[in-house]
């Protein structure tokens, strides 16, 4: 044999071996790499069936998940998640009320410059409530509307609170289902609670005009400064929207303060229609 197929038989024999040593290599790392999938997902199920068989065991981990997730959100939008704040929130999509109600909603919407999500929540809740109470709902609309221009935080120098401007410290007693009188400042509280009051206004003075001007406090005065009037007319105008007719949208002034205070009732003014021997009422 010559030297030269010396050399071509060794360098033969080294690539037949260096094929061996990496066919060797790479046939151990399937086989520890098959054997650790193997073994991970026998971890991943036994994980998955500890966790079937404890719930308590689920629960600490979707805790621990979403306070890890939570804390990752407020690292990057530098807010506290909460889910449940639009529980809380009075609004409403106009799109989804009667269509009676909602062109209501609109037009308010247009004349106050509120929102219309929560006037649609507010229009819908005096539905609601007009009908139980048997009052009608635009009346109800209209009375916001002249005492707070649908201000859910109005108050006045007197003591009224809240939408419809309800005398709190007088008729807490009407709060106390509610929670207290900071419920005030709800504004589907404050509705309701007018609503109340309204309605025995109503009943007590014997007729829609002396009744609101008993709701005013000015049962003993000689004039309650036009509220009356300037609610009924907002009432036929709402009237006049739900049944579907145009109505100009005129921006209107500021709702006037409440500067009137109610009087104490006197203990023999209970009869029913009679405005000069019943105290006042708001």
């Amino acid at each position: 044999m010559t030297a030269s197929g010396e050399v071509v038989r060794r360098t033969t024999r080294l690539a037949q071996g260096l094929r061996t040593f990496a066919a060797d290599i790479a046939e151990g790392f399937f086989d520890i790499t098959h054997n650790g999938l193997a073994v991970l997902g026998v971890a991943v199920v036994v994980a998955l069936a500890a966790l079937v068989a404890r719930p308590d065991l689920r629960q600490v981990g979707e805790s621990q998940l979403m306070s890890w997730l939570q804390a990752r959100q407020v690292e990057a939008l530098g807010l506290v998640p909460e889910l449940d704040a639009i529980d809380r929130a009075t609004a409403a999509n106009p799109k989804d009320l009667p269509k009676q109600q909602a062109a209501v909603a609109y037009w308010l919407s247009k004349k106050y410059r509120v929102a219309p999500e929560p006037l649609s929540a507010l229009v819908a809740e005096a539905y609601d409530t007009g009908r139980r109470a048997k009052l009608e709902p635009t009346l109800i609309l209209a009375v916001m509307a002249i005492e707070s221009g649908f201000n859910p935080f109005a108050q006045s120098p007197v003591g009224a609170q809240g939408l419809m401007q309800v005398m709190t410290g007088i008729h807490s007693d009407k709060y106390e289902v509610f929670g207290g009188k900071l419920a005030a400042f709800d504004p589907v509280t404050n509705l309701r609670v007018g609503v109340k009051v309204l309605q025995e206004c109503i009943q007590r003075a014997g007729s829609l005009q002396a009744g609101l001007k008993f709701y005013v406090g000015a049962a003993h005065l000689p004039d309650d400064g036009g509220y009356a009037d300037k609610v009924l007319a907002e009432y036929a105008r709402l009237q006049q929207v739900a049944a579907g007719r145009a109505v100009p949208v005129i921006t209107p002034a500021p709702p006037a303060i409440r500067t009137m205070a109610p009087t104490p009732a006197a203990p023999e003014a209970a009869a029913p229609a009679d405005p000069q021997k019943v105290a006042a009422f708001y």
